[in-house]
């Protein structure tokens, strides 16, 4: 069986942490990386030089999974809202790893983003930068998931069929 590399990304408060939680802990010999992990620093700063860092510990964390024979399934969630984001991850994945690839884009209706985030205790900022990246996922090239009206649960299961995962 070859492995597979499933990338999740959708805009801030979307869900992909609570889906990917559930997700790996369903799937036997799976392992997940939550690109915000490598963001965990303070204060947060946003520079190009902790942009390549964030980068590199990316890379060098999936490239290690994908290394790895026990691991059959590899998650990876982060924003990735822009296909060179994406570029940029998948170029640095070294080569001749065996896996099946399935971008997976969470999206939702702005009202349901709204909620989720003011429930979450967002302030307005950071609402409106989530809200405001919400079209750029619908011009990616990946599998969307319209979770407006879905539980964590549900959007789990379209994730394991689509990838099947079962």
């Amino acid at each position: 069986m070859k492995k597979k590399f499933v990338i999740i990304g959708g805009p801030m408060g979307i869900g992909k942490t609570t889906v990917c939680e559930k997700l790996y802990q369903e799937i036997d010999r799976c392992v997940w990386l939550d690109g915000d992990w490598c963001w965990m620093m303070h204060p947060w700063n946003f520079s190009e030089n902790n942009k390549k860092m964030v980068l590199n510990n990316i890379s060098y964390i999936l490239n290690n999974y994908l290394n790895n024979g026990y691991f059959k399934v590899v998650l990876f969630d982060w924003v990735l809202h822009q296909n060179t984001i994406y570029e940029k991850v998948l170029s640095r994945i070294k080569k001749p790893y065996e896996f099946e690839l399935f971008k997976i884009s969470l999206i939702s209706n702005e009202r349901a983003l709204s909620e989720r985030l003011l429930q979450a205790g967002v302030d307005k900022t950071k609402l409106d930068n989530s809200i405001g990246r919400l079209p750029l996922y619908y011009d990616l090239d990946t599998l969307k998931i319209d979770t407006s009206d879905l539980t964590a649960d549900e959007v789990v299961c379209h994730i394991k069929n689509i990838c099947s995962l079962n």
